[in-house]
């Protein structure tokens, strides 16, 4: 396989690609972050959901670098709120939104709702788009929960201190990285990904 196959993760985030690195280096891809690339847009996410603003990230920020990119939207969505905070995941509490007061919104907006109503999923969406905007795999993983009345742990990010893991009794702030790594819904996603990539690659559909 060439050396040189080129995959850019639509994030300027390096951590992101920690675990694709570990799984795609040995089949000969070089992972890159918008962070390489200076002439990397901020697509605006406006779509109506977790796979049109995928679509977005990866087809507008492919055509752009001329690259094969990976773009990714995910959101905690609980059920006693319709599904929100959904796409809206990020800015739940409004304009400068903080992971804090995120998390003091959903609890306000679940308060009274019992304990056997508060179940809840993350999801991850992963869209790869070839140079020419097309989308060329399309992947979605889901971890399920609930809502604890009291957030718990000092690990994760957003909502994951307030997310437990039924199978477990914790949530995802208590949770150790590597069983967060296994568990999810980005694991998931990616654990969907990779073998599709794999696919397409020896299908002659990523040309040399």
């Amino acid at each position: 396989m060439n050396a040189s196959r080129i995959l850019v993760v639509g994030s300027r985030n390096r951590k992101k690609i920690g675990e694709l690195v570990e799984l795609l280096a040995p089949h000969g891809f070089q992972l890159r972050t918008l962070a390489d690339y200076a002439q990397a847009i901020d697509v605006v996410e406006d779509g109506e959901s977790f796979a049109e603003n995928a679509a977005k990230k990866a087809c507008q920020q492919a055509v752009l670098l001329g690259e094969w990119v990976l773009g990714e939207d995910s959101g905690l969505c609980v059920e006693a709120l319709g599904g929100a905070p959904g796409i809206y995941s990020a800015r739940f509490s409004g304009p400068g939104a903080t992971d804090a007061s995120n998390n003091e919104q959903l609890l306000t907006r679940l308060a009274g709702v019992p304990r056997d109503r508060r179940g809840a999923y993350y999801v991850c969406h992963m869209t790869l788009s070839d140079p020419s905007g097309k989308v060329r795999i399309d992947c979605e993983g889901r971890c399920h929960g609930r809502i604890r009345e009291v957030a718990s742990g000092a690990g994760g990010f957003g909502y994951d201190p307030l997310f437990e893991l039924a199978e477990y009794h914790r949530t995802f702030g208590e949770l150790s990285g590597a069983v967060k790594a296994v568990l999810s819904h980005r694991a998931r996603a990616t654990r969907q990904f990779v073998p599709q990539l794999l696919t397409l690659v020896a299908a002659g559909g990523w040309p040399d």
